[in-house]
């Protein structure tokens, strides 16, 4: 004679934690996409204008 058994399986899943993970993750790509532009937009005004020229722009922009 053979019996059925039922089981239930339950799984808690977090759903704060996993939010907040991902937005996390997603906070810090975006932050790394923006310091990359940064520097590439950094550094393409060094090549084509100049060290010193871009010290003295950014001077004259920060102090007037």
């Amino acid at each position: 004679m053979t019996t059925n058994t039922n089981t239930t399986t339950r799984t808690q899943v977090e759903a704060g934690y996993e939010t907040s993970k991902f937005a996390l993750g997603a906070g810090m790509t975006m932050v790394a996409l923006v310091g990359i532009w940064g520097f590439a937009c950094l550094a393409s005004a060094m090549v084509s204008m100049g060290p010193l020229n871009v010290v003295q722009g950014y001077l004259t922009a920060v102090i007037g």
